[in-house]
């Protein structure tokens, strides 16, 4: 049986490295990093639920729109011609913190719309 080499799984500071493939763009993060990350998103998804007075769920629905608002709300941003405000960068991939909760306030809010139960008279 060969011997596997696990060195390359391996970052600067020993910590194990996550790679994520997004379109031709190939991202290497720490697992640190990664799940800082996932903590700053899932804060950035409860302010938007909050903001929006709807929660559709739990922690990883925070995470889950903390994420999906960031690529929202940077979208909305660039199509109105509006600055990156309050990026953060997490082991050298910027994070956009205003724009996180914008777009995890509307997908909230969107969601609130689309599934409350409307009243029959």
């Amino acid at each position: 049986m060969a011997a596997v080499n696990h060195s390359h799984a391996l970052g600067v500071r020993g910590y194990a490295l996550a790679k994520i493939s997004v379109g031709s763009k190939e991202i290497t993060m720490s697992l640190l990093g990664f799940l800082v990350l996932l903590i700053i998103a899932a804060i950035c998804g409860a302010i938007g639920q909050a903001l929006a007075g709807y929660s559709t769920g739990g922690f990883l629905i925070s995470i889950v729109l903390g994420f999906i608002g960031a690529f929202l709300g940077v979208w909305l941003a660039r199509q109105f011609g509006l600055p990156e405000i309050f990026v953060i960068n997490v082991d050298g991939q910027p994070f956009p913190i205003v724009w996180s909760i914008v777009g995890a306030a509307i997908l909230a809010l969107l969601a609130g719309l689309l599934s409350r139960p409307r009243a029959v008279y």
